[in-house]
């Protein structure tokens, strides 16, 4: 059956940063519900990754789309693009470690 309370639970929000270029991340998507599984769903098709984190969604969602992000917001950010270019440089790992182990 649907549940109203569950349905809104679901949110996403999209960023992106261009170092050199940006002064700060800018929201690009957000939303709850079904717009936040479209979200989710384009992300999926290019293989971006997602961090789960409910606070930083929340305040995310309060921002509008095609605005940077606030200063308050900076930190928690942060974090995600550390984790984010963590996680891709694991990946890399990874697939390099498969390759040699082809190679044998």
């Amino acid at each position: 059956m649907y549940n109203k309370s569950d349905f809104l639970k679901r949110k996403a929000a999209a960023l992106k940063y261009q170092q050199g270029k940006d002064s700060s991340p800018q929201v690009v998507a957000s939303g709850k519900g079904v717009v936040a599984d479209k979200i989710i769903e384009k992300a999926r098709e290019f293989d971006v990754p997602f961090f789960k984190n409910e606070a930083l969604a929340n305040s995310l969602l309060d921002v509008n789309v095609g605005e940077n992000i606030p200063p308050k917001l900076y930190k928690a950010v942060a974090e995600v693009f550390i984790w984010l270019l963590n996680s891709e440089k694991d990946a890399k790992l990874q697939k390099e470690r498969e390759e040699a182990e082809k190679s044998r």
